[in-house]
């Protein structure tokens, strides 16, 4: 992964109950979006601009706390990574998923910000990518990565909980071919709006690649209510669920062995940098 060569995107709204979960439904009440459509993307990277979002904020083993002032929370995804195809003009035409991973999208929760991206990338350490990339050949519907799914865990005093619903990658509001060619169209239109903010000037540079998180799932009862710690363990896992079942995956989050079919993300909660 260069990062140079990237530009980091996420995806709001893209699964039922989470913005309500976390708290964040109200910052898109002004915000115009179709009818069960996720409410829009924002950027965590971009290669060259200064302040946060130019710095590189993912690690495949630590998430690094920023504070006693700040409250955190694993936000479970799947990571696309996509090839960009630009037009003559510079808008993007479209994205080739190449593959898909574990993601931890972590999100500050408190205090709030007036844009996504500022509670998104606190400096090094603060995102998560699994070190084994699934290969994808496409999104299309009725294609492999239908058959996976996203679990996810936080270990505490040596206890695992569910933190993230099991859920169906298929489950998302908008995937397969419905998501890519929504995500061009927000990549090249979206507009300065409430929590959100304007890509296409961020692709200038026209990087080659593009990690998008594509939404967080809903959250267990336990997963709603605790934030990160120092030390707790976050584990995110995308398997497929015609070789796994969700005891296996549940026992992997406890320390077995990972398998082939699976992209596990394990980090550990460190403390802010002083």
């Amino acid at each position: 992964m260069q990062p140079h060569n990237h530009i980091g995107l996420g995806v709001a709204g893209n699964f039922t109950g989470h913005l309500e979960q976390a708290g964040e439904a109200a910052d898109f009440v002004g915000v115009r979006a179709e009818v069960g459509a996720p409410k829009g993307i924002f950027p965590w990277f971009c290669p060259g601009r200064s302040g946060a979002l130019g710095v590189w904020p993912v690690s495949a083993d630590t998430i690094r706390h920023p504070g006693r002032a700040f409250a955190i929370q694993t936000e479970p995804e799947v990571g696309l990574r996509c090839a960009i195809v630009y037009d003559a003009t510079g808008n993007v035409k479209r994205l080739d998923p190449t593959g898909m991973a574990a993601w931890n999208d972590c999100s500050i929760r408190r205090p709030p910000a007036a844009k996504i991206s500022a509670k998104k990338n606190w400096g090094p350490a603060s995102k998560g990518c699994a070190p084994t990339v699934l290969p994808i050949a496409g999104l299309a519907a009725g294609g492999e990565a239908d058959r996976f799914r996203l679990a996810c865990f936080v270990t505490r005093d040596g206890r695992v909980h569910a933190y993230g619903e099991d859920s169906p990658l298929v489950g998302y509001s908008y995937f397969h071919e419905r998501l890519l060619n929504w995500l061009v169209g927000r990549m090249n239109d979206q507009v300065d709006e409430g929590p959100l903010e304007a890509v296409r000037p961020m692709l200038a540079g026209r990087p080659e690649w593009a990690w998008v998180s594509i939404g967080a799932t809903r959250y267990t009862a336990f997963g709603e209510a605790t934030m990160l710690e120092v030390d707790d363990v976050s584990t995110v896992v995308v398997y497929d669920a015609e070789r796994y079942s969700a005891r296996q995956i549940s026992a992997v989050a406890a320390g077995e062995p990972v398998g082939e079919g699976m992209s596990v993300l394990r980090q550990r909660v460190v403390a802010a940098e002083r």
